[in-house]
Order: C-alpha cells, then structure tokens, then sequence
C-alpha cells in the first residue's frame, strides 16, 4: 500500500500571514493624506474669498451713501386749533385739536406713509355754535348774536346764564333788621362839634341827626365790583367782616380762602366693602373693584394685582389670541373742573425682560371710551407715550378713555399693552 503524504506549507519570517493588507493600509494612508491637501487647499479659497467679499463690501459702501429717510412734508394746524408732534418721518404721528368754541372735522391722527404722504383727511376746525353748549341755565331761552349769546330768562331767574333767583318779597330775614349788622355810631365833642364814625367794617348812613353803621357786605361789594375774589368758593358775610366756606369733602386751608380736598381714603373716612378699593376723588371718593374681561374663544385673563390683568398662554395658532392684549391695567384719575391745557394726564412705557431683546418700534393710541375728542395720545421719547387732555374737561362727570401701546421688533407684531383709565372730574376747579 502507498502511504499518505502531509505537505505544509512555509511562510517568510516577519510575514502577518495576509498578502493584501499591505497594500490597503499603504492605500488608506495615501486617501488621507490626500484628503487633508484638499482641506487645506479649501480653507485657503475660502479664507481669500472672505477677504475679497470684504474688500468689495466696503468698496460699495463707500460708494453709496445710506439712503434718506423718507419724510413727509411739515403739516400745518388748522385755524382755530392746535398740532402735536415734531417728527415727520415714516411711521411718526401727528395730532390735532380744536379750540374751545370750535370743532374737528377731518382726521384727528395722522401718521407719515412710506410714500411720503400722511394720512387720513386734512384736519380743519370749524366755529361751534354759541348756543350749542346749552349756556342758559332754568330753563332760559339762548339767542345767537354778532360772536355772542344771550339769554333769556323766565321769571323767577334773572343773570347772564339765568343762574340768579330774582327776589319778589321781601325776605323774612335781612341783615339790616339784625342788630348785630347795624349799630349806632361812636359820637363825640370835638371843637364844640360832634363827631361820629364806625367800626371797621360797618358805614355810615341815614342823616346827620339820626345816623346809622350798617354791615359792610365785602362779599356783595367784591362780587358787584368784580374785583379779585374773596374766597375760592362761597363768601359768608359776618358783622363787620367775613369768611370763605369750602363745599362737603373740602377743607379750608391756613390762607382763609383756599379749599382743599379732603383724602377720605387716606383717613379712612370710607365705607368701602372688602374685596373693593377706595379712590380719592375731589369732594369725595369711590369704590372700585375693575374685573378681568369675561373669556372669548382662547383668549382668558387671570388678575394678578387689585388693578391688573394678565392673559393667559395662547395656543400656537391662535392668531386672534395674540392679537389681543397681553396686560389690561386699570387707573383712575382725580381731576379739577376746566382744568388748563394741554396737560399730560397718563403715561405708557414698555420695559424689557432681563435676557430678551426689547422692542425697537412702539405705536401708540385711543381705542375706547367716550369724549375721545379731548384727548391726544403722543410719543414723548422712544419707549413712553403721554395722554394729553386738550380740551377742557368741566364737572362734575366720570370719564373713561381707553389707550393702547404695541410693541413691535423687527416690523413683527410682539404684543399689545392695554390701559383703562377713569377720569373722575369733580365739580369745582381746586
């Protein structure tokens, strides 16, 4: 029998047994290498192609200077009224208002269009009939004249408004009959004459013979002369003298004839119930409790202070949410009878949250309440806007104006800031 043969086979010394390996590491080192030629190579082109883009950047911008910005032309006011506002750029605001005795017709805001035009109408004001603010008190008949009025009285009224009762009986009580207001004279013998005079604050009347100090009435006196007035509101004749009376709510101050208001809140002198806050007012005070708007739709608001509202997250697609405001304040303001104008009475400002980027465009204005015509909203620097009374407000009435702020940033709509302010006239003008 043949036998079987085993051959093995020899490897070379040093040989890791694979004969291609070699040549695929030897492979991958060349990709690298190559690879990292390249990436050099392609942080040079773009290292050259910023320099470049730069150089042409300045190049252009020192070629072409910044564009003006767009203006529209200077506005005038209206005859017989008056303009708020100096910035006459795009998206800037004018306003206008009339004198009293005229009205506005035509557009009482109007705001600089990126074409360079305003607008709204052009505002003008025309001359209010003087009959029109019902002048003539108790029931008294106005009659238009040349730039005046008249009135015309039924009886028992009688003044240039009707405002004064035409006596026609003797009253049942006069100063002359009361014997503190008329006193006989201090008499006596000088060079074999008889001398007489009266007190401060009485005069001499009736004859020689039978002569008579009767009560100086200062408070008539004044009043008929039409000197400066004795008291800031009611005059009470004494003998011989006489005193300023201030209405219920006022005291009388350290001058004898200025009245000043009386802060009931502040001595608790209210009787506000709980769950309700006392404001002052002139002669008086109120109790408020301002409620968060009713829910609608996906717009609900949670009150987070006594005078403030906050609203609720909105959904991310709830464009009407958004829209609507995202704090709703509520102010209420004191203020005299036909007070001077214009005056700021309310300001509107907006603050950032620490970390986030504030507005850059704010836009400010009127979207409620009544008697609208006596207010102008104005920006009064970049981040604040000012309610500004510019016609004269005469008590007593309880007013309400509602104003908004919206931010912007970039041109995109952020959100909206709602103020509800109440304006609490009183009837006197201290």
């Amino acid at each position: 029998m043949g036998e079987w043969g085993f051959v093995t086979a020899q490897h070379p010394a040093g040989s890791s047994g694979c004969p291609g390996r070699q040549q695929l590491l030897a492979a991958v080192r060349q990709m690298q290498q190559l690879l990292k030629g390249q990436e050099t190579r392609f942080a040079e082109g773009l290292r050259l192609m910023k320099s470049r883009l730069s150089t042409l950047h300045a190049a252009l911008a020192k070629a072409a200077p910044e564009p003006t910005p767009v203006s529209c032309p200077a506005p005038q006011a209206p005859a017989g009224g008056r303009m708020f506002g100096t910035k006459y750029l795009v998206e800037h605001e004018v306003h206008f208002a009339c004198e009293p005795g005229f009205e506005l017709q035509g557009s009482s805001t109007r705001i600089c269009q990126a074409d360079g035009s305003w607008s709204g109408q052009e505002p003008r004001c025309t001359e209010l009939s003087t009959c029109s603010s019902s002048p003539c008190q108790n029931g008294g008949t106005c009659v238009e004249g040349p730039g005046q009025h008249r009135c015309l009285c039924p009886p028992p009224w009688s003044g240039a408004a009707c405002q004064h009762r035409t006596q026609t009986e003797p009253p049942a009580w006069s100063a002359t009959a009361d014997p503190a207001f008329s006193r006989k004279p201090r008499c006596a013998q000088v060079d074999h004459a008889q001398q007489c005079r009266c007190e401060p604050g009485f005069h001499m009347s009736g004859t020689a013979a039978a002569s008579l100090c009767q009560d100086v009435d200062e408070c008539e006196l004044y009043q008929a002369e039409g000197a400066p007035r004795l008291c800031a509101h009611a005059c009470v004749n004494l003998p011989g003298s006489y005193r300023c009376a201030c209405p219920s709510g006022y005291s009388l101050l350290g001058d004898g004839k200025s009245c000043e208001d009386i802060d009931e809140c502040a001595l608790s002198r209210d009787n506000c119930t709980r769950g309700t806050t006392c404001i002052n007012t002139g002669g008086g005070f109120q109790c408020v409790s301002p409620e968060c708007p009713q829910p609608g739709g996906n717009i609900t608001y949670v009150k987070t202070s006594p005078f403030q509202c906050e609203r609720n997250p909105c959904p991310m697609d709830s464009r009407s949410c958004h829209q609507a405001p995202k704090t709703i304040s509520f102010h209420y303001l004191p203020l005299p009878s036909n007070l001077l104008t214009p005056t700021p009475l309310f300001r509107m400002a907006t603050a950032a949250a620490p970390g986030r980027p504030g507005p850059d465009s704010l836009r400010f204005g009127i979207v409620g309440g009544n008697n609208r015509g006596h207010f102008v909203m104005q920006r009064s620097d970049r981040q604040t806007g000012e309610l500004i009374l510019v016609q004269s407000l005469k008590g007593p009435q309880t007013i309400q104006v509602d104003v908004d702020m919206s931010e912007y940033l970039d041109r995109t709509f952020q959100a909206k800031h709602l103020s509800k302010i109440t304006l609490f006239v009183s009837a006197y003008e201290f």
